[in-house]
């Protein structure tokens, strides 16, 4: 047993140092403090120091996985690792991520198909793009899928290639298709749908007279 000789909150911090008489201080958060009733003259023993800190440690991992979801939606993994590079130990994440899961701030499903509906808003990508970024982020397979189906690459092709035209405008059309082609290619879209979408976007543009244009082609989702 060690008695503790003086409690002195840290500056600025909602913080205490808890000084012991024959060991180091206990570096504690103030309401772990108030809630075991620490006080100047009471023991304390080696293995309720430990619970101490441990409690400290899982109340901090929550509290800063709250921070972290309430700034953006996350994936389990994500936050996992997030929490790993701030230092805490993985008891106290494993704690923090049954606690946000229990009060249903961490679910998976749910961030893939905000991850989605973002992405085609801001970037319109395809269904292959958007499943290696989910997957990237520990998302599961059946999660990923349920996300992103009834999408269509084809549409998404056209909407992203539409944003594009006006950088592309006043160009020939072997310009024009080679650049826009390698824009939706770069955005996971296959052969046969940015070929359509290229043809498509031409004729909207031009119209199909004197374009140096193989067909189309099947479009695939």
């Amino acid at each position: 047993m060690a008695t503790i000789t003086a409690i002195e909150k840290q500056k600025r911090r909602r913080r205490a140092f808890v000084y012991l008489e024959d060991a180091p201080p206990l570096d504690l958060r103030l309401d772990v403090v108030a809630a075991a009733g620490l006080r100047p003259g009471m023991a304390l023993g080696s293995v309720r120091a430990s619970e101490l800190v441990a409690e400290d440690r899982r109340l901090g991992a929550t509290d800063a996985a709250l921070r972290l979801l309430a700034a953006s939606p996350r994936s389990q993994k994500d936050l996992r690792l997030r929490l790993t590079r701030r230092g805490f130990p993985r008891e106290a994440i494993d704690a923090a991520i049954a606690r946000m899961r229990q009060l249903g701030y961490l679910d998976d499903a749910a961030f893939a198909r905000f991850w989605v509906e973002t992405r085609q808003a801001a970037t319109p990508r395809s269904k292959r793009a958007l499943a290696f970024e989910l997957a990237g982020r520990g998302v599961a397979r059946e999660h990923v899928e349920a996300a992103i189906a009834g999408r269509s690459d084809a549409e998404a092709a056209y909407e992203a290639a539409r944003r594009r035209l006006r950088a592309l405008h006043g160009l020939d059309y072997r310009t024009f298709q080679r650049r826009l082609g390698s824009f939706l290619s770069a955005r996971g879209f296959g052969y046969g749908v940015a070929r359509a979408t290229v043809q498509r976007c031409w004729e909207e543009t031009n119209g199909p007279s004197g374009a140096e244009a193989a067909p189309a082609g099947d479009e695939d989702d």
